[in-house]
């Protein structure tokens, strides 16, 4: 049987290619592995903190892929930040191991439409969720912003996560209960694209010394924050857009992104990353790495928008049109956030102002993608309230009317 992504292409209608359903499988199975290479990793990574000689397989697999110098460099940063709130960590990361196995579960059961078994898993992962987020909160709240892993950015970035993590799987439950399916969806995929940070960052753990040979760990973790959060809200947004098949949406009306506000967008946006480009630019090899691990996904993610918009636009499918340019006002903005951002952070917090431009670079286009999700939401609301407002009102029902004597 031929797939749609083919057929379609047979009778001359433009293919999507994230919506096929190779593409599907494809990236179904790459986040099965992931987690469940994952999940062992996460629920054993605190052990030696504990017990020191307690089996630890992420340390020895990344010891044989760096070398043990950089394991052993990197743990010694992290023995007392980790000691005064090591109960807490592990509930966090003992947990978080589980939610890499739940993932996948809630995947397949909605995909095999086991509607029973979805509600009972989803009521675990959130419960989960909440539980694995308040452990990573009371070792924020215990841990000074300049004596966690990699300092005062990573802390911010870690806190920022936790909040969009707790915010997506409530919105989600929301939407659920509200009978929003297609919008429980997308804010569970968001939800998970936040929790999975964590698995990417141990693979570049292992992957950029190679291309950044001779860092140490804390070095390479500030470049991976400068694109992990516009990774994981991109993949979110390709996975919302291939499960969410539907060309228009009653009640859609006018779009909430036009071109005015498009063009303002791209503008303001624009004169933001020629700010974040010359600020980073002025700290030498350090500044050009962060520009570089920042400026790749991002112009990655701005041409698969910018392209899915303008294809849903041309194949008449002004839904799919209309999500996409949602999200790409959202990717542009993202520096002008960010450029707020370093200004709060220096000023507000007194923090230094290379600390500040990496922290402040670092969240914007995850907080704008979360934004972009929530206005998603607010469009299908009202696109339904409006359907609704239009139906004709059922007919009177005629009172009965007593007897005459």
């Amino acid at each position: 049987m031929r797939t749609a992504g083919r057929a379609a292409d047979e009778q001359g209608v433009a293919v999507r290619p994230w919506t096929t359903s190779t593409w599907r499988r494809a990236a179904a199975v790459s986040v099965t592995v992931v987690c469940l290479w994952y999940a062992p990793i996460a629920m054993t990574e605190l052990w030696s903190y504990a017990r020191p000689g307690a089996p630890a397989p992420g340390e020895w697999l990344l010891g044989q892929l760096v070398s043990p110098r950089y394991v052993a460099d990197a743990l010694a940063t992290r023995v007392a930040p980790y000691r005064h709130s090591l109960i807490p960590m592990i509930v966090h990361s003992v947990l978080g191991g589980l939610l890499m196995l739940l993932g996948p579960a809630q995947l397949l059961t909605a995909a095999r439409r086991r509607v029973r078994l979805h509600r009972a898993l989803g009521v675990l992962f959130a419960v989960t969720v909440y539980a694995s987020m308040a452990g990573a909160g009371l070792y924020l709240a215990r841990t000074a912003p300049e004596d966690a892993f990699s300092g005062t950015a990573f802390w911010i970035v870690l806190a920022t996560i936790l909040v969009g993590t707790v915010l997506s799987v409530t919105f989600g439950i929301l939407a659920a209960v509200g009978g929003f399916p297609d919008l429980h969806q997308r804010w569970l995929l968001l939800c998970y694209g936040y929790l999975l940070t964590a698995p990417l960052l141990r693979i570049e753990w292992g992957a950029l010394p190679a291309v950044l040979p001779g860092l140490p760990m804390t070095e390479i973790n500030r470049v991976a924050i400068m694109h992990l959060g516009s990774l994981v809200v991109f993949g979110a947004l390709l996975a919302s857009r291939a499960r969410d098949r539907r060309d228009t949406v009653e009640g859609l009306g006018r779009s909430w992104a036009p071109l005015p506000v498009t063009v303002g967008a791209h503008l303001a946006g624009a004169a933001a990353l020629v700010w974040i480009v010359r600020a980073l630019s002025l700290y030498g090899a350090a500044g050009l790495r962060l520009l570089a691990g920042y400026l790749i996904p991002y112009a990655v993610a701005y041409a698969v928008m910018a392209l899915g918009a303008r294809r849903a636009g041309r194949a008449g499918r002004p839904w799919a049109r209309e999500e996409w340019r949602i999200q790409l006002v959202g990717l542009c903005l993202a520096p002008v956030l960010s450029a707020g951002a370093v200004a709060v952070l220096e000023h507000s917090l007194r923090l230094g102002r290379f600390t500040a431009l990496t922290s402040g670079v670092a969240v914007g286009c995850g907080m704008t993608a979360f934004a972009a999700t929530l206005v998603v939401s607010l469009r299908l609301m009202h696109a339904r309230e409006v359907t609704r407002r239009a139906l004709p009102a059922p007919p009177a029902t005629p009172r009965a009317t007593a007897p005459v004597a």
